[in-house]
């Protein structure tokens, strides 16, 4: 963070876990009264400026509360060092932030990327390239079956091990 900070002149948001230590003030930060993350009191979507042990510079923290699935609550923290940036519009360009993760373990995982048994340039490119278009195909049927990739991805697998299976008893009957 430093070096992006300083030597980059770039801004940037990170997630942080909730045992990472930090100083409310700057005479906090001299005196070494650091605290964990999860027992400053936030609100939802509040942010508050503190200083990362270990970090030169005063950071952005901001904590969202979000419920799971199953019911639980979750808490994300979020810093930056961009001091002009609210709570929610650090959350929004998180979220973008998000979308191109979920790209990129989809594109990986589901569409094979990762698994290029390739060696040479123009082999590699093709096999980017086929990597992309099965992606292009998964998200057009996501849309159209209303499940996400790897429901997508697992309902395909059920059914090809389904149709193995009846093959290989048609032909133990032969």
């Amino acid at each position: 963070m430093n070096y992006i900070h300083a030597k980059l002149n770039k801004l940037f948001i990170l997630g942080i876990k909730s045992n990472r230590i930090v100083a409310c003030s700057l005479d906090d930060k001299i005196n070494r009264n650091y605290q964990p993350v999860k027992s400053l009191d936030l609100k939802d979507g509040e942010a508050i400026d503190v200083y990362l042990q270990g970090i030169n510079f005063p950071v952005r923290l901001m904590k969202k509360i979000f419920t799971n699935e199953d019911g639980s609550t979750g808490h994300l923290y979020l810093i930056t060092n961009d001091l002009e940036t609210d709570g929610n519009g650090l959350y929004k360009i998180y979220q973008k932030r998000w979308k191109i993760e979920e790209y990129h373990k989809s594109i990986k995982q589901n569409a094979s990327l990762a698994k290029s048994p390739t060696k040479t340039v123009r082999s590699q490119c093709n096999h980017i390239f086929a990597s992309i278009v099965a992606f292009c195909k998964l998200e057009t049927l996501s849309v159209k079956a209303q499940l996400n990739h790897f429901a997508l991805k697992y309902k395909l697998l059920v059914r090809s091990n389904q149709i193995a299976f009846e093959e290989l008893r048609r032909l133990k009957c032969l």
